[in-house]
């Protein structure tokens, strides 16, 4: 059984771990570089963008997790968690991860008060929508080579993958369809090994 971890820092990462061991996959909370030992990838949970870059530095987590996911370690971000993945995040205090060639806007459609709910179309996912909670949610505004953008809504990326990195700009975790879960554990973590041998080093990327 595959074990995937799921960053504990802050934010809502109790929730990403009900959704995967609903779907059979072992979870762990990871806190420290220790814990990044034996995982099968790792999910970036929503939260604080500034708070968990932060922390990632404070915990020693940023370069471990920067290392392997150019060796081809699966990871996939949330809301906050996507803005870490980019490499390009005007307002950011702290160097993100850079690891995904996209640009990204904090906040992008307000305030908390300014919060809302849609239904996407993801092919990727089937014919039926998938219902997406957008809360303080950033915005994709630019996606650079070999970036494949799953969905849209209103023109905007907001699901985007580049072989096994996946990034979200809201939150899956907070409804109980667990596809897109599933989807990284099929798409991402499954060919992992095949994926990074065909995922280009990102200097810089073009947006």
């Amino acid at each position: 059984m595959p074990t995937i971890g799921v960053l504990a820092l802050q934010g809502d990462f109790r929730e990403h771990c009900q959704r995967l061991r609903s779907i059979g996959v072992a979870t762990r909370e990871v806190r420290l570089p220790v814990h990044l030992d034996g995982l099968d990838g790792l999910v970036l949970p929503g939260g604080e963008s500034t708070t968990i870059a932060r922390l990632l530095q404070r915990f020693g987590l940023q370069e471990p997790l920067r290392e392997r996911a150019r060796a081809g370690f699966p990871l996939w971000g949330t809301c906050a968690g996507a803005i870490l993945l980019g490499d390009a995040v005007p307002g950011l205090d702290r160097a993100p991860l850079g690891l995904l060639p996209i640009m990204v806007e904090r906040n992008a459609y307000g305030r908390q008060i300014d919060s809302f709910e849609t239904d996407l179309d993801v092919p990727a996912l089937g014919a039926k929508p998938f219902h997406a909670v957008f809360i303080r949610a950033p915005r994709i505004a630019s996606v650079g080579s070999g970036v494949e953008v799953l969905a849209r809504h209103e023109g905007d990326p907001v699901i985007v993958r580049r072989g096994p990195l996946l990034a979200t700009t809201f939150h899956p975790e907070l409804t109980s369809d667990v596809r897109l879960h599933d989807y990284f554990m099929t798409e991402c973590v499954g060919p992992a090994e095949s994926a990074a041998k065909a995922l280009p080093t990102l200097a810089g990327g073009s947006h």
